[in-house]
């Protein structure tokens, strides 16, 4: 047994590596910003026509990114088409880079697509010097939005047409006698990049390679010093030191989220698990054993309907009816944990929380009565069938005996199996139960990530959870040779 457990520890690791690629790779291709969004989506635009604006919103973008450190590479290595620089990471903005990697599959020469970038950059900074008044002022709101569709547009009919807009709305104006130059230049440079159009570059595959300052083991093993206890400013520890990142709901670092989180959702989960056990598996058991009866009839519907309710509805129905005022049974309040304070004594703490905690764990409760206690009736009855369950009762063992004793060890298979199931969402949570009881947990936790986006929660909370579906897996397989003798993975 040792040696298979240690057999299994050591597939963690490849098979960690390969979750830790795919959410990483789920992180690098979900749509929006990262950096707008750890920033609360503020426009790195700046109002127009401020200067100092513009520039102080674009320095926060770019500090804000190099913080999450996606100014680095993406991997260890990349491979490309020798058209485009190795240093393409350097383009922060999806809308920078996504537009330049469309240019240069069009035309494949990267110095006359950089220069061209540049001068729309150089564009945009010339219109901070413009004084503006009223004859030109419709016309520089035409503009700055010309220059940022130019940004984004790789289409040689669009750019035309943008160019050809700055040209006829900067012509023969003094005020924009310098933009006009500029636009000019920038029309020349374009042309210039189509005539030196060279193609076959995007069909040489070029290999970059990186090292380790990557954004993936930034992200997985961090880039601080192992032998540090604290990381300096600057660095992270990384995913397998517990640094999971910042929320980008409020700066807060995960870790401290999940640690406020996990106490409320381990706590509502393992009651839940030790009330709905410690009643499905008598009841199955009391099922088998009278097969057929109108006791096991009415078990069996009763089951089939409890099975069968949501458990959403039946947290509405609660919080409707027995919380409130409106319908006289205002017997357990609506939402929360309750509030404690320092002068309270331990039992009034525990009092208070467990008045709150009543109908959120009946809620994850019923459900779970319901699917055990028949998995374990299955079971009970497909050993009670067997063999040597005849040959105990033909030895005259009582009932009780060949049911406890003969039976139930060996019924336990398909139980396992759902407890090792289990083991995700002792950390993941309920999230519709804790949403609708107002509880702090993990389930709340990761549904508020997923409205507002927050990605560094989100992967977390989905890597933690692959982390435990791995160790459940392994504790199932300890279990299942512990119940049955039968069962050996020695070979």
């Amino acid at each position: 047994m040792f040696k298979y457990v240690a057999k299994r520890i050591a597939y963690f690791i490849p098979t960690l590596l390969i979750i830790s690629l795919i959410t990483f790779g789920l992180s690098k291709i979900t749509p929006g910003d990262p950096v707008k969004l750890a920033l609360g989506n503020r426009d790195s635009g700046g109002d127009a026509g401020q200067a100092l604006e513009k520039m102080a919103s674009e320095k926060a973008y770019y500090e804000k990114a190099e913080n999450l450190g996606l100014n680095l590479p993406t991997f260890y290595l990349a491979v490309t088409s020798s058209a485009l620089p190795d240093t393409m990471y350097k383009f922060v903005k999806k809308a920078d880079k996504e537009t330049l990697t469309d240019l240069t599959s069009q035309y494949g020469n990267w110095k006359e697509i950089s220069a061209y970038h540049s001068q729309i950059k150089d564009l945009e900074l010339s219109l901070f010097d413009v004084v503006v008044d009223n004859t030109i002022f419709e016309n520089m709101k035409e503009i700055k939005q010309k220059v940022q569709l130019l940004y984004m547009t790789s289409e040689d009919i669009d750019i035309n047409n943008h160019i050809k807009s700055l040209l006829k709305n900067t012509e023969g104006q003094p005020l924009l006698n310098n933009v006009y130059i500029k636009a000019q230049k920038l029309q020349a440079l374009y042309e210039e990049m189509k005539e030196k159009k060279s193609v076959f570059q995007n069909y040489i595959p070029s290999l970059n390679w990186y090292g380790t300052n990557n954004q993936y083991h930034r992200w997985l093993f961090g880039n601080a010093p192992w032998f540090l206890g604290e990381a300096e400013p600057g660095q992270t520890k990384g995913f397998l030191r517990g640094d999971f990142g910042q929320s980008y709901l409020d700066s807060r670092p995960i870790a401290s989220k999940l640690k406020d989180a996990i106490p409320w959702t381990l706590l509502m989960n393992i009651l839940s698990l030790i009330i709905f056990y410690s009643i499905s598996i008598p009841v199955g058991v009391f099922s088998a054993t009278n097969k057929g009866t109108k006791t096991d009839r009415f078990t069996t519907v009763l089951l089939f309907l409890m099975y069968s309710l949501p458990s959403f509805w039946i947290a509405t129905l609660l919080v409707t009816f027995i919380t409130t005022d409106e319908y006289g049974l205002n017997l357990f309040p609506t939402y929360g944990l309750g509030e404690v304070d320092d002068d309270m004594s331990f039992i009034e703490v525990v009092g208070t929380r467990a008045y709150h905690l009543v109908l959120p764990i009946f809620c994850l409760v019923y459900g779970g009565i319901a699917y055990v206690s028949r998995q374990m009736r299955t079971g009970m009855l497909n050993t009670l069938g067997q063999d040597y369950i005849r040959t105990a009762r033909a030895k005259g063992n009582d009932e009780k005996t060949v049911v406890w004793k003969h039976a139930f060890r060996n019924s336990l298979i398909p139980i396992i199996t759902i407890f090792s199931g289990i083991f995700p969402g002792l950390i993941a949570g309920s999230f519709v139960i804790e949403y609708i009881f107002s509880i702090p947990g993990m389930g709340k936790l990761a549904l508020e990530a997923l409205t507002a986006r927050d990605f560094p929660m989100i992967f977390t909370v989905m890597m933690l959870g692959a982390i435990l579906t791995l160790i459940g897996n392994l504790v199932a397989d300890i279990m299942y040779s512990l119940v049955d003798p039968r069962i050996s993975f020695e070979k």
